[in-house]
């Protein structure tokens, strides 16, 4: 049974806080003076400082050692340690799509990212990667080239470089380009003599595997000239050698005519050169057509052989007469498509061919072009020495079809490939600002009317009486309605594009790829008091006048809109200073346009870097 206590529980919890409360120095007291002692000071060191490590126990387990990975973990150590600690275990595992999430979402940009060049271009980057390495490798080989007489050519071929192909012009000494391909084309490179060719055998070994080049060179640096002349020159040679061929066969007949006395058989003649050429030069467009024609045909008045060029500007009884003419043909200049409808009903006109050039090849071997022209290069390829791939750039669309289908091709590439020349200037308008106000054509107009006013350059000997512009475009429709704004400001314009008349589209060329001065065309209809910029042309185009066109008269060039990608950059800008001259570049951006982008453009130009 229990005992209840007589002492209520409440009763007793009271008389003992009044016993405490009566007793006041019992109780602990922790002042501020107490806890400022007890703090250690952070001017002195730790009395265990010069402790070493902590001995294993007696159990042999080693004494726990404190983290250092804490703000003041690196205090108090008088020696380094002779390891970092690893982060796999002091630190929290952040799965992948944490570490994508925490870089996005960061406001500092990588160090590997900040100290990178171009990086707005490499983001729409699609040029093939050159190394510098090979660049000053380069270099070394064409520093000692410096004149045309170093190769190996005919004598008739060197005295119509100055006379025919270079004729108006000071500087006949070769181009980067031409002193690194002209040598290899020829055999002769490192000095070596020209290897002969030895006749062979129909029953003896097979036929030596056909040469491949890529020449790459930046715009207007004279590639044409750089695969022409070897060309020529193994086509004379090649003639020589036949002319003595026949004439030992027909020693040989008549020798065996005496001896026996007998009447020759009757034998077939043998096969017409009519419409069986020996080279045969690829182009894109007509309008390049007509411009490298123009230079083979000049050199065939003193070389003596026989050109033919081809195009759809022309009738089917002018290509007929030029292709199948009864003197035969040595070398044509034609399209692709043209070609290719020509072989189908006579296959016969790539059965001679020993030498085929794909001019423009980031174009012709694209996906338009790539089935047609790849077709001429497989029933050209029995007879063939040398096949010449010749472009400005190297997309990498390019250098994937290389890779696949001619791995053995020797690629010569100047220093300055995918780079704009340091002679020509980039300047930017912000189309923003006032007085445009976000109206490009007003800006344009401006900037034209700004150029057509300055005052020519006194020491520019070659300055013309009238100043040529060209304005690009990305899109073709705009051609048409920016150049009626441009006549209605009183500016002479004319546009040129895919929709243009095809008989119109060479003269309107002629008069911005001639170093002669032109006639002025017809005056810009204005109204009476409206202003008029006289001695001013300008041709408003898309990229089909960036594609290889000679344009040494023009020395402005105006980026109507921000180019695409860095290749449109190359080809737009390389119409100006072409050959070694200055020029001047325009582009024109607005809010939506990519600054970035431009930025690099100019810092690139600056420094002579490649855009890529």
């Amino acid at each position: 049974m229990f005992r209840l206590s007589s002492v209520c529980p409440f009763c007793e919890a009271s008389a003992l806080s009044r016993r405490l409360r009566s007793r006041p120095w019992q109780q602990p007291s922790r002042g501020a003076a107490t806890l400022q002692q007890r703090k250690p000071s952070r001017m002195t060191l730790s009395p265990n400082v010069a402790r070493g490590p902590p001995k294993p126990s007696g159990t042999g387990k080693s004494t726990a050692r404190k983290s250092r990975n804490t703000p003041f973990g690196g205090m108090n150590v008088t020696q380094p340690p002779r390891t970092f600690p690893s982060d796999g275990r002091a630190q929290r595992q952040v799965s992948a799509a944490e570490q994508r999430r925490a870089t996005r979402h960061s406001t500092q940009k990588p160090e590997r990212e900040r100290k990178e060049p171009m990086k707005a271009l490499k983001m729409q980057r699609a040029l093939a990667k050159v190394s510098y390495e090979r660049r000053g490798q380069v270099k070394q080989v064409l520093a000692d080239t410096d004149r045309f007489d170093q190769f190996d050519l005919l004598p008739v071929i060197q005295e119509s470089i100055s006379t025919q192909a270079l004729r108006g012009l000071t500087n006949v000494s070769p181009t980067p380009i031409q002193s690194l391909a002209v040598p290899v084309l020829l055999g002769t490179e490192d000095g070596k003599r020209r290897r002969r060719r030895k006749e062979v055998d129909p029953e003896g070994p097979a036929k030596k595997e056909m040469q491949q080049f890529l020449l790459a060179a930046e715009t207007g640096s004279g590639k044409t000239l750089a695969y022409i002349l070897p060309i020529i020159d193994a086509i004379k040679r090649a003639e020589k050698a036949e002319a003595e061929q026949e004439r030992t066969q027909a020693a040989q007949q008549e020798k065996n005519e005496r001896l026996f006395e007998l009447e020759p058989p009757d034998v077939d003649e043998p096969q017409s050169a009519s419409g069986r050429p020996r080279a045969i030069v690829l182009l894109p467009t007509s309008e390049l057509v007509a411009q490298v024609g123009a230079l083979v045909k000049s050199l065939s008045h003193t070389i003596k052989f026989r050109s033919a060029l081809i195009s759809t500007a022309h009738t089917a009884t002018v290509i007929r007469s030029r292709l199948f003419s009864p003197n035969g043909v040595d070398i044509v200049v034609a399209t692709p498509h043209l070609i290719s409808s020509i072989t189908e009903s006579n296959p016969n006109i790539l059965s001679r061919v020993t030498h085929l050039v794909i001019d423009e090849a980031d174009s012709l071997l694209d996906r338009s072009f790539a089935p047609i022209t790849s077709s001429i290069v497989d029933r050209a390829t029995p007879s063939l020495h040398q096949l010449i791939l010749c472009s400005a750039t190297i997309p990498r669309s390019l250098d994937t079809y290389l890779h696949k289908r001619f791995p053995s091709v020797r690629r010569l590439v100047t220093p300055n490939l995918h780079a704009i020349p340091r002679r020509v200037q980039l300047s930017v308008v912000d189309i923003e600002k006032i007085p445009y106000h976000g109206n490009r054509d007003l800006a344009c107009a401006q900037t034209i009317y700004d150029i057509g006013k300055e005052a020519p350059d006194p020491d520019d000997h070659t300055a013309m009486p009238e100043k040529k512009l060209v304005v690009f475009v990305n899109e073709r429709e705009k051609t048409l309605e920016l150049t009626a704004f441009l006549r209605s400001k009183g500016i002479d314009a004319t546009a040129l594009s895919r929709d243009s008349d095809d008989r119109n589209q060479a003269e309107i060329l002629a008069a911005f790829t001639g170093l002669n001065p032109t006639r002025s065309s017809t005056p810009t209809p204005a109204s009476s008091g409206a202003r008029h910029l006289p001695h001013t042309k300008v041709l408003v185009t898309t990229d089909l006048g960036s594609r290889g066109i000679d344009t040494l008269a023009v020395k402005h060039v105006i980026l109507y809109d921000v180019p695409h990608t860095s290749i449109d950059f190359i080809h737009r800008l390389g119409r100006v200073g072409r050959m070694g001259r200055r020029g001047r570049g325009v582009v024109l951006v607005g809010r939506k346009d990519r600054k970035d982008v431009v930025k690099e453009v100019r810092e690139g130009m600056f420094r002579g870097q490649a855009l890529i």
